[in-house]
């Protein structure tokens, strides 16, 4: 019996080493088919609230927003009721594509150099990148997670993480106004764009 339990632990510790290994490799593919999606709709968009919209539905296939809103907000996350949380993502979402897309410029396409995926934890890839963007380079890893599928969960961009940079202003929102403070800061930040 114990021989039998031996060789039972044995076979799941290598189904765990093998699923470990293909990991990198399965969430840096999954990142390269999003990445090649949203140049492809990002090529055929003009830039401003057109472009946003169009790449919105891809980026929400690919990008684990809601885990991105939760880490955000922080530790208040947990006071926010439902319809709260919905809405901060709803929000958020709408904040981080405008962000980005407001950067994007008509013609231009990154240069992309894909460095080794490396696995810092279960269920979690960090794949860096180098990219050359309108003359400029930058250093660029994006943190993949499993969740119900490999979804990125972080950008992070010469050292700077997007989850914390957000969270540094939505924690200490929280902290002075509570959940409707967010909210309020978010739907502010959308109204601000031109």
């Amino acid at each position: 019996m114990t021989s039998r339990r031996h060789l039972m632990i044995i076979a799941a510790l290598m189904v765990t080493a093998v699923t470990a290994g293909a990991s990198p490799a399965e969430a840096e593919k999954r990142l390269r088919t999003a990445v090649d999606e949203v140049l492809g709709v990002a090529d055929d968009a003009p830039n401003g609230d057109a472009l946003s919209s169009r790449v919105r539905p891809v980026l929400e296939r690919h990008v684990s927003f809601e885990t991105m809103t939760r880490r955000a907000v922080g530790f208040g996350w947990r006071q926010f009721n439902n319809e709260q949380q919905r809405q901060a993502v709803r929000l958020f979402t709408t904040v981080v594509i405008r962000s980005y897309t407001d950067k994007f410029t008509p013609g231009e396409r990154p240069a992309i150099t894909w460095q080794p995926a490396v696995s810092p934890a279960s269920g979690r890839v960090d794949v860096p990148t180098r990219m050359v963007y309108a003359g400029s380079n930058y250093h660029v890893t994006y943190r993949m997670e499993d969740v119900g599928g490999w979804r990125i969960a972080d950008v992070t961009i010469e050292g700077v993480s997007l989850v914390a940079n957000y969270r540094s202003q939505l924690d200490a929102t929280f902290k002075k106004g509570g959940a409707a403070a967010v909210l309020q800061s978010l739907e502010q930040s959308i109204s601000r764009r031109p």
